[in-house]
């Protein structure tokens, strides 16, 4: 079975809701995604090791070797034009505060409800920028992905050690 970019998304959010129970109806509505994507995302998830098989529940150390070694190379991100979005990577938080931005435009999400002018920045899948404004923490870790997916060498170091910090902390 192959991983599937939108099954980081659902690991993600796993994540996030930490011990707290979850269905695949609920996960479909707060990721902008079919209750049959979401069930297929889990079962990819469990088969890579990313979930447990049994329980559903992260596997934490595996999700932090994949984000910090593998994401990169198996969804590289594109870059497009200028657009209106959601800004990701060391433009969002928790990056932000650590980084001048300039004059330099920041990778976004494309978004017609954002509000942020920046180079269109492809997020892991099409629901992502709807799934992370509803949830801050879930774009905390979205962003996060999207700076080692592509970003620079002090931004991915960072980014590293932000979702270390956000994966064991629970």
């Amino acid at each position: 079975m192959i991983l599937k970019p939108q099954d980081v998304l659902i690991v993600l959010k796993l994540v996030v809701l930490g011990k707290h129970g979850w269905s695949y109806k609920t996960l479909a509505g707060e990721l902008f995604m079919s209750s049959s994507e979401v069930h297929s995302g889990i079962k990819r998830a469990a088969a890579a090791n990313l979930l447990d098989h049994y329980q559903k529940v992260p596997t934490k150390k595996a999700i932090e070797e994949f984000l910090v070694h593998g994401v990169k190379y198996a969804f590289p991100p594109d870059r497009g034009d200028l657009t209106r979005g959601i800004p990701t990577g060391y433009a969002a938080p928790p990056l932000v505060n650590h980084f001048q931005i300039g004059s330099e435009l920041p990778p976004v999400w494309p978004d017609p409800e954002g509000n942020v002018k920046g180079y269109e920045f492809s997020p892991l899948y099409k629901s992502v920028p709807k799934a992370a404004t509803v949830d801050l923490k879930l774009y905390e870790l979205l962003a996060l992905v999207d700076a080692i997916r592509d970003g620079r060498a002090r931004e991915r170091n960072l980014a590293v050690n932000e979702i270390s910090k956000r994966l064991f902390s629970k």
